[in-house]
């Protein structure tokens, strides 16, 4: 009802709220206008999409200049407002005009007037927070003269956060506490905050994640009627049931996944047709079957958004019964999936493809590595299977890439932990062909499925999906990003956002150089966010017209939901599962909590590889120089993509000026040079975990 409410708002910006007329627009009866529009008008106001004046509300137009959007904060200082609309550019919010905001926070913007440059990016500056994102964070309590604080293990939060006397619950200093009920109206002033939880040294290495996940909200257990719903569910399935599913038990089917990996999406089927073609089944869990609509598992899956890695652990979407056991593809089981089977040649020539419930039974699981070791000996189980998967999935990338699909690629890393979770090792994850082969298929079956709901989109029988979406870039960014390439020596060719090859082929020359990472990092920041949107604008980074998510539905609420709207279009239902207005507000809300996980998880990783070198100060590394400020410029370190500062202080050679233009510091007297993606050696000289910050010097060849 909110959607239609906002409408409501939209057609009638002058008139006050009264439950008699909300009643008569939205066509339901006066006692329930009455009943629900204290909660209604609460959310919208504490939305910024309302304002209050007296005793009523108006609808907030923006008529003063005024917008609302989500705060990102960079760690240098300074932010911008992504616009809730996702229709405006983004706002840049200097650091004096931050007000009393933090990272995530929804916030009101006063938009300020553009400056003379031509380029120069509209400024705002923060009037009004609407609502926190973190209502807990945690770090170690420290005591300055007669006053408490803590500096947020959150590293885009930089303001120490005070704690009176009377709130410290016993808490003393040097001790790891969780903090809440944090208020800060006065930016002149530092936030104030109550503790709530203290942990002890032994406590902190084991709920790490728990601090994390408390830090962002995200919820470690799941409620009790989602437990007992969870609980009555029974894995037996009939005769009657496999009846009306495509029955695939009897074709070689199996799983490849990481080593680690505990709940497995997806499967792979293929078989050799007489002509010499293929038919390939992409089989993905039925979670739909069951998690019904409405329920409390539903709910709370959909309240969650998705499930969350953080290094070690999982906050996941669905309770351990369903995500690892009645769901999940595992070997030597009859399974529920939705599948996609596709009949292709072995160039790549698509002939026909079938959607529908199925049933399989996985014959084997592979890791990646198992599977990556038979691909490239064409020895092993399944070997004649694996070979022909890759051999098609490389033409069908190949396919891709010639269309103008961008081949970005984010380096990650994996831990290798102890029994107490400490960190012995740590990998970069390599992307092999194993890796790829599993991809294409997942992103041939989003395609297909997408393709199947939007061939049906006509007049009054248009059925509302869900649709992964990426805008275009932004010109401005995706500039920025073409003058540094072109620092680095790079040719750029053309119209880059008109013809992504050239991107491909930027990207493509960077490979097995230092600066391999640091420019698809920087490619990637220049893209516009992919998001869930009920209006298909195409995926611009993967050349696709119609694309969504429908391949991992145990850990993202998108491919549930696409999933039921997929079966009921199937069976032909004439009457929509979801209208337009509900699925605008879903894809905003998972939209969100996918932005919430992502920045969890970055931080999880932050602190394993601070925790990691803390045994290595002292030691150098190899380096690449990732960013550059006005007070020194940010390494990352090769091997291990741990991220921290050389200050402007420890270059004392000569005195170094920042050069905004190239992207550098310049020495004012040696006209030595310090440029953005240079390669160099760096030693660790000091760690400061409070606040999650590495320093380095450098080390002269």
């Amino acid at each position: 009802m909110l959607k239609e409410i906002k409408k409501y708002f939209n057609a009638n910006p002058s008139l006050a709220v009264k439950s008699n007329k909300l009643a008569e627009v939205l066509g339901i009866s006066t006692d329930e206008a009455y009943s629900s529009l204290k909660q209604i008008l609460h959310t919208l106001n504490e939305e910024g999409f309302l304002i209050r004046q007296g005793k009523k509300f108006k609808l907030n137009s923006g008529s003063d200049n005024r917008m609302i959007g989500t705060l990102e904060v960079n760690t240098a200082g300074y932010g911008f407002v992504v616009p809730r609309s996702g229709k405006q550019e983004d706002i840049f919010i200097a650091q004096r005009n931050l007000g009393t905001a933090f990272h995530g926070d929804l916030v009101e913007v006063l938009l300020l007037a553009r400056q003379k440059k031509k380029k120069a990016k509209t400024e705002g500056q923060i009037t009004k927070v609407l609502k926190r994102k973190h209502s807990r964070l945690s770090g170690v309590l420290k005591k300055s003269h007669s006053l408490y604080y803590i500096s947020p293990e959150i590293p885009e939060i930089a303001r120490d956060i005070y704690i009176p006397a009377e709130e410290l619950k016993g808490a003393k200093e040097g001790q790891h506490v969780i903090i809440g009920n944090i208020f800060w109206e006065n930016p002149k002033l530092n936030p104030v905050g109550e503790v709530l939880e203290v942990l002890t040294a032994e406590e902190k290495l084991h709920t790490e994640s728990v601090a994390i996940a408390q830090e962002y909200g995200l919820p470690l257990a799941f409620n009790k009627d989602t437990i007992k719903e969870s609980e009555k569910i029974d894995p037996y399935v009939s005769d009657k049931e496999i009846e009306n599913r495509i029955d695939c038990r009897q074709i070689t089917t199996f799983t490849i996944d990481p080593d680690d990996a505990k709940d497995f999406d997806d499967a792979l089927s293929i078989e050799f047709l007489p002509d010499g073609n293929y038919r390939i089944g992409i089989h993905i869990a039925d979670v739909s079957h069951y998690v019904p609509t409405g329920g409390a598992l539903d709910n709370e899956a959909l309240m969650r958004g998705n499930s969350t890695y953080l290094v070690g652990s999982v906050v996941p979407m669905l309770p351990e019964n369903l995500s690892n056991g009645i769901c999940s593809l595992v070997p030597d089981q009859d399974r529920l999936t939705f599948s996609v089977i596709v009949e292709m040649s072995p160039r790549g020539r698509h002939f026909s493809h079938e959607i529908g419930r199925s049933i399989i039974h996985s014959n084997r699981r592979f890791t990646y590595g198992e599977a990556q070791n038979i691909i490239e000996s064409g020895e092993g189980e399944y070997a004649a299977e694996l070979t022909a998967l890759n051999a098609l999935a490389k033409i069908l990338r190949a396919k891709r890439m010639k269309k103008g699909s961008i081949n970005f690629f984010s380096t990650e890393v994996k831990f290798e932990l102890d029994s107490n979770g400490r960190p012995l090792k740590i990998l970069k994850r390599e992307m092999k062909d194993s890796n790829m082969l599993v991809e294409e298929y997942m992103l041939l079956a989003n395609v297909l499925v997408a393709e199947k709901i939007s061939s049906a989109q006509t007049g009054r029988k248009a059925v509302p999906f869900l649709y992964r979406v990426h805008d275009r870039p932004d010109p401005e960014k995706l500039g920025d990003f073409i003058n540094f390439v072109k620092s680095l020596g790079y040719q750029v060719k053309g119209n880059v956002i008109n013809d992504p090859k050239e991107l491909n082929k930027i990207i493509e020359s960077s490979k097995g150089k230092p600066e391999e990472s640091l420019i698809n990092e920087i490619a990637i920041r220049s893209m516009a966010k992919a998001i869930y949107s009920a209006d298909n604008i195409g995926h611009y980074g993967l050349c696709f017209k119609h694309y969504t998510h429908f391949t991992s539905p145990i850990r993202r609420y998108s491919d549930l939901l696409v999933h039921r709207i997929l079966d009921n279009h199937l069976r032909g239902e004439s009457k929509a599962l979801y209208s337009k207005g509900r699925l605008d507000e879903i894809c905003e809300h998972i939209s969100g909590t996918e932005r919430t996980s992502v920045d969890a998880e970055r931080l999880s990783v932050k602190l394993k590889q601070i925790e990691y070198l803390k045994e290595r100060l002292g030691e150098e590394f190899e380096a690449v120089i990732s960013g550059v400020t006005h007070f020194g410029f940010f390494v990352k370190l090769i091997d291990i993509l741990a991220e921290g500062l050389v200050h402007m202080r420890e270059l004392d050679d000569d005195y170094y000026v920042f050069d905004e233009k190239n992207y550098c510091l310049k020495g004012r007297r040696s006209k030595k040079k310090y440029t953005l993606g240079d390669k160099l050696r760096v030693k660790l000289i000091r760690i400061d975990s409070e606040r999650s910050e590495l320093d380095f010097i450098v080390v002269e060849e």
